[in-house]
């Protein structure tokens, strides 16, 4: 992705100013005068003696993994702010955590200074650790495939849940090295990881785990008559969901919580829901839902759909049971139609038909949505416990994916890892998705008839391949209950959370209409701080010829008044915020400017100083994503040819979790805003950072999800247009505008952030 390769520029740019005039870097004198052991081996403080603390910009730690191995390094970066905030800083003393060290090992960590001109400078020094005494054998897998070289898979690190200690939950990476545990002295009931930190919800408490080891109890839910949590914890769709047991129902309530209060944002329960239901369809709820202690439901995980807004809940014992979040009504159940709750017509008419080939999931577990939108669970293939008919029965565990196409009541299944049906796995387990295509799967009770209970860890890749599997023994589900995969190699303190953060546009810059605009909205209470670029003849240097001499860039407001325009990015009279973030053009003549703007709509337009074409690049950079306001509905319009004349966008998802965007490609309807020579047929391709193709449209009408896009109002106008919603995870894409049939003209690509 461009943003990657223009940095690095920026970096060689910043070696030279030093050379001319002394930096903040040079200025400071930080010294390591030891270190102090945590809490456990795995979590460490190194002390720093500072000379100026105020210069500061962030400091990053950085853990060599062992020799040999592909797993990336464990990392955190840590800003000044944030380590005030904490007291980790006391001038000239700074008290820096480290976490995810390896237990008895001599660990080689690397820190790099940042400061606020840009400057910045390294250290290296050493930790030895202490043995740690894992009494759940997280250490000791049995290596069924070592962790491949691969450099392919889009995941390092792996967080599991389990009962067999008070360590829980546990980090552990693909190389099967334990890299940290709970200190809260809990064996968990639910677990999740969630800005940046460890939930555990145990009894009816709820506990969040820094990595740094602190923790604290965030609310006791007793007074809402919660006895206790179970199974999973999920993201929800402003907090955290938990599956609790209630003084009068059993595994079958869910409560949405704030992260960082507790507060209480919504319940759901399944009894009252489903009741209503069955009434209002002429059914006798007293023959399906049953109170406390009977375990009727068995709500095992969610997972919030965003697209749509609803809420999908998984009962073992029953279906996939799919909720409007705001009205609990319900929308569509997906299961065993040989199970008993297909006998009430009541819940029999909300049933989404399986095609021939499909096989609907039997006491699954881990919902979650995939980046395609698709549905992904775990299929443990178990039938029901309580309710009879019970359903069918398999005796193998499998993965898979359903495309729902909840218009046409249809849920197709589109993919799986049977595994040739070889591995049973009657109750627990998760697999959860990435980057598109990279899985974890998690069999937390395998048992072969006649044998000991396993626990089995297996990485794919995206091209299907087997990257790593481990095998732990267990008693019940209680070592590895539930995996989820982890980015522990650039963690940021405080958390960027998902979000559209930067956009760069790739097009042929010409004269009139055939100019390279871009708008983005500034949504929220706040002013963003933004950095604008325009660039040309730095985009020589990667293969591309006829690029645009000399660009120029202007700002408008909503209203159409020119707010800032700039020719050559050091005549800014903010270059210096330029600098100081990385972002400095390769070429003088090319433009940048930093600006701090009001909550609003924006439009960039790149022209060339003289009448001569080329090809230039646009980029919005959000600066301040940690404001009460954030980034949107960036979109780019731009002329559309052929070859490398086409219109290129890359935008950024945030750094920790996943956002849901809708993604467009607009032509035809242009032509009524006054655009001339607009792109008869667009079509929209999404690459990932690796330059993998994940997903494509042509005609919008033409995708399985294109109620959802008309939900949220961002049907095209014209059928030919093409858009296409996503659930990404953290990271860089490109989407790229082609005309079908090497059509040209004159067309408009648009992200959306729907968080």
């Amino acid at each position: 992705m461009k943003p990657c390769s223009v940095i690095i520029v920026g970096a060689v740019f910043m070696v030279f100013s030093h050379l001319a005039s002394a930096t903040q870097a040079d200025d400071t004198t930080i010294t390591i005068t030891g270190h102090t052991a945590g809490v456990t081996p795995f979590i460490s403080s190194l002390t720093l003696d500072v000379s100026n603390t105020t210069v500061l910009k962030s400091i990053q730690f950085a853990i060599d993994s062992k020799p040999g191995s592909v797993v990336r390094p464990l990392s955190g970066t840590y800003s000044n702010d944030y380590l005030v905030g904490r007291g980790f800083e006391h001038p000239p003393e700074i008290s820096l955590p480290v976490y995810g060290l390896y237990a008895g090992y001599q660990n080689i960590v690397r820190l790099t200074y940042r400061f606020l001109d840009g400057s910045s400078k390294q250290a290296v020094t050493s930790i030895t650790t202490a043995t740690f005494d894992d009494p759940c054998g997280y250490q000791n897998p049995t290596i069924l495939q070592a962790r491949t070289h691969d450099t392919n898979l889009s995941y390092d690190y792996m967080m599991v849940k389990g009962s067999c200690s008070n360590f829980e939950p546990a980090i552990i990476d693909t190389d099967g090295a334990l890299r940290w545990v709970g200190t809260a002295n809990i064996a968990a009931g639910s677990a999740i990881f969630f800005d940046n930190a460890a939930y555990v919800g145990h009894g009816p408490l709820l506990t969040r785990i820094e990595l740094d080891g602190a923790f604290t109890l965030l609310a006791d839910y007793s007074s809402l008559g919660v006895i206790n949590f179970h199974h999973n914890i999920d993201p929800g769709k402003v907090g955290v969901i938990l599956d609790a047991d209630t003084t009068t129902y059993y595994n079958s309530v869910n409560i949405e919580v704030d992260p960082h209060s507790g507060t209480v944002l919504k319940m759901w329960n399944l009894a009252d829901i489903i009741s209503a239901a069955m009434i209002a369809g002429g059914d006798d709820p007293s023959q399906f839902v049953y109170p406390t202690p009977t375990d009727w439901f068995h709500n095992n995980g969610t997972t919030y759909n965003r697209a749509d807004d609803s809420l999908i809940v998984s009962s073992r014992e029953n279906f996939l049971i799919c909720l409007d979040y705001e009205t609990s009504a319900i929308k569509w159940i997906l299961g065993d139609p040989t199970k008993k709750w297909y006998q009430f017509p009541s819940l029999r008419k909300f049933a989404l038909t399986l095609p021939p080939g499909s096989l609907p999931p039997i006491g699954q577990h881990a919902p979650s949505i995939a980046y395609d939108q698709n549905l992904l669970l775990f299929d443990n293939g178990q039938s029901s416990v309580f309710q009879v008919p019970r359903g069918d029965q398999r005796d193998y565990a499998s993965p898979r994916k359903y495309e729902v196409n909840s218009a046409a009541k249809i849920a197709t299944e589109v993919w799986n890892f049977e595994s040739n049906q070889s591995i049973p796995c009657p109750y627990c387990g998760s697999v959860y998705e990435d980057a598109p295509l990279n899985y974890l799967i998690d069999y937390a009770f395998e048992s072969p008839i006649g044998q000991n209970a396993f626990a089995r860890l297996l990485g794919l890749n995206a091209a299907g391949e087997t990257i790593f599997s481990y095998r732990y023994p267990t008693y019940s589900c209680g070592t590895i209950y539930r995996s989820i995969p982890l980015h522990l190699e650039s963690t940021k303190f405080p958390t960027v959370g998902p979000q559209p953060l930067n956009l760069s546009t790739r097009g042929l810059v010409g004269t009139g209409d055939n100019v390279l605009i871009g708008g983005f909205v500034v949504s929220g209470t706040d002013p963003k701080t933004v950095v604008l670029r325009a660039l040309g003849p730095s985009l020589s240097g990667f293969g591309l010829s006829d690029v645009l001499r000399d660009p120029v860039l202007s700002v408008y407001d909503s209203s159409g008044t020119l707010i800032a325009t700039n020719d050559d990015w050091q005549g800014d009279p903010n270059h210096f915020i330029v600098e100081s973030n990385g972002l400095v053009p390769a070429n003088l003549s090319e433009s940048a400017m930093a600006r701090n703007l009001a909550p609003g709509a924006y439009t960039v337009i790149v022209r060339g100083k003289d009448t001569t074409p080329g090809i230039g690049l646009v980029e919005v950079y959000d600066i301040s994503p940690l404001s009460n306001s954030k980034l949107g509905n960036i979109s780019t319009r731009g002329s559309v040819g052929t070859l490398d004349n086409i219109l290129i966008t890359g935008f950024i998802i945030g750094d920790v979790d996943s956002a849901t965007v809708i993604v467009r490609a607009i032509g035809p309807s242009l032509a009524a805003y006054g655009v001339s020579g607009v792109l008869s047929d667009p079509t929209l391709t999404i690459y990932d950072s690796t330059g993998s193709l994940i997903a494509s449209n042509d005609n919008w009408q033409d995708n399985v999800n294109s109620v959802d896009i008309g939900k949220n109002g961002l049907a095209p106008p014209d059928p030919s247009e093409s858009a296409l919603v996503l659930h990404l995870p953290a990271g860089a894409y490109t989407a790229i505008v082609r005309g079908a049939n090497d059509t040209t003209g004159n067309a408009l690509v648009e992200v959306y952030g729907l968080n």
